[in-house]
């Protein structure tokens, strides 16, 4: 598997070391152990997000707010592309999106003041800025991040887990406060390999047959033994039971296991996700939502270049285009995308001035909170349509301009969930969901 690194050179054994194995990458039924899932609460309609998370920070030039009328050192190699927004232009690298972008709002004015790729993820991932110094590369966790917020407000049915992350957690993609059960459930392996399946979920082949019904009967037997225990006590050993019995009724769940049947797809659909880690993932998070998961990350890493940007740009930034532009599309003739948000976002844009930074050898743009573009299609978002803008040159939003905290109050209302909620830390302290809760008008409908 590629190990996505940033500028600080943290990969995912990085979060490992500190401390955060057990949310990462432990089984099932040790997660299962920590708590019972939350109960899900009503929502007017069963709506989803999928968030297509690019860390590193994508640039906002080579993507959706191209400037060919500034300097050869701002605008870089890539030409501005049309697209079906009257006057709207993309860079020449999302031809695919262009060509969808009737169904897409991007937003080019969100920013912040979190250079930094800790703090900037935590921030753009949570609606939250940490006040606080954070290194450039540290994995954050002040505040819930948006899943595990929509974990513990939505709930999922049918036994699913509601917050999945594919195929690692983000940075700041954890649950701080509301504890590991709202953690994503991590499907790691790569449905693109032929011998993809999802640890703890599947029935290992040999218990596939009357053995795992034999030892269910057996388990049963050992229950009844237990009844004399005092249920009231708390007794932890109950406790292991009851979570043994979810992760069991998981791995026999129908729903579950279609979810994870990526198999059972056409090869025509297979194919035009692409046969790539990437595609299979982005339509393994459609028929998570298809199943009734309300919150979904594709964790997509390797955007920050500080060098050989263009040559990046050539290969990974049109193998995504071509992703997400199919993603988009197929929610669309499935007639899931009026409730399904598809939200496209890093922790922040590129510098305007390239550069060929010291020990390196082909130029790069660095890290530039001032100017973020975020695609949002889906969900009731008007189609169509580009919101705010930055200056000419690229540097900074200067109309309509929102910060994170607006970003994650529209992704939570149109969830369902109310961002001025006030939530309890484990000591009592009260938190709103988001310090500001007024959410993006544009994108409102």
């Amino acid at each position: 598997m590629t190990v996505h690194r940033n500028c600080e050179g943290l990969a995912r054994r990085d979060c490992l070391k500190l401390g955060l194995g057990s949310l990462l990458g432990g089984g099932f039924v040790e997660a299962l152990r920590l708590s019972a899932r939350a109960n899900p609460i009503a929502t007017t309609k069963p709506t989803a997000c999928i968030l297509v998370w690019l860390d590193g920070g994508p640039s906002h030039f080579e993507t959706f707010d191209p400037k060919p009328n500034a300097p050869a050192e701002i605008r870089g190699e890539f030409e501005p592309i049309n697209t079906k927004i009257p006057g709207a232009y993309f860079s020449e690298n999302m031809e695919k999106l262009a060509a969808i972008s009737d169904k897409l709002t991007i937003i080019r004015s969100v920013k912040h003041d979190q250079n930094n790729h800790g703090a900037g993820n935590h921030y753009m991932m949570t609606g939250a800025p940490t006040r606080i110094p954070v290194s450039c590369g540290a994995f954050v966790s002040f505040h819930p991040s948006m899943g595990s917020i929509v974990s513990a407000e939505r709930g999922a049915p049918d036994g699913l887990p509601p917050y999945f992350s594919l195929p690692e957690m983000t940075r700041s993609g954890g649950p701080n406060f509301l504890g590991a059960k709202h953690a994503p459930f991590v499907v790691g392996d790569d449905p693109n390999n032929k011998s993809f399946r999802v640890r703890d979920v599947t029935l290992p082949q040999d218990l596939a047959d009357g053995r795992a019904l034999n030892r269910r009967e057996l388990r049963g037997q050992l229950d009844g033994m237990l009844r004399f225990r005092d249920r009231a006590a708390g007794d932890p050993i109950l406790g292991v039971d009851e979570n043994y019995q979810q992760a069991l009724s998981l791995m026999t769940s129908e729903k579950a296991l279609e979810a994870f049947a990526i198999e059972r797809e056409t090869e025509s659909v297979r194919e035009a996700y692409g046969r790539n880690s990437f595609g299979q993932r982005a339509l393994m998070a459609r028929r998570l939502v298809e199943a009734g998961v309300p919150f979904v990350t594709l964790n997509n890493g390797g955007w920050d270049h500080h060098s050989d940007i263009f040559p990046a740009f050539r290969k990974q930034g049109r193998a995504f285009d071509a992703v997400v532009a199919t993603l988009i599309d197929d929610l669309d003739q499935r007639g899931m995308l009026d409730t399904t948000l598809v939200l496209v976002m890093g922790e922040f844009g590129r510098t305007p001035a390239i550069s060929t930074l010291p020990g390196s050898k082909t130029p790069g743009r660095d890290h530039w909170s001032s100017a973020i573009s975020v695609l949002m299609a889906g969900c009731g978002t008007p189609r169509g349509q580009i919101v705010g803008a930055t200056d000419r040159s690229g540097y900074s939003a200067i109309d309509k301009i929102y910060a994170p905290e607006n970003l994650v109050s529209s992704v939570y209302r149109k969830l369902g969930i109310d961002p001025d909620k006030i939530l309890y830390t484990p000591s009592g302290r009260p938190t709103h969901i988001v310090s500001d809760s007024r959410p993006i008008p544009e994108v409102m409908g």
